[in-house]
């Protein structure tokens, strides 16, 4: 589970039910990882970004990788 940019971050969303995964980006909440959502770990924690933040933010994630996952 993840929180919002600026929250208290590791393992943020205590007060969410278990399971529930929060879009570290817009909020967007959801009962579980859904399949199409992305999922990073910044800092040793895993935050989820929903189908909409991911394709808006692509560019910037794939520019975190390194060369040889392209």
């Amino acid at each position: 589970m993840t929180s919002l940019p600026g929250g208290s971050g590791r393992g943020g969303g205590s007060a969410m039910r278990p399971g529930r995964v929060v879009c570290a980006r817009c909020g967007t909440v959801a009962d579980g990882p859904q399949p199409t959502w992305t999922c990073s770990v910044e800092n040793g924690t895993r935050q989820y970004f929903c189908d909409s933040c991911s394709r808006e933010y692509l560019r910037a994630i794939e520019g975190r990788l390194d060369s040889a996952w392209w």
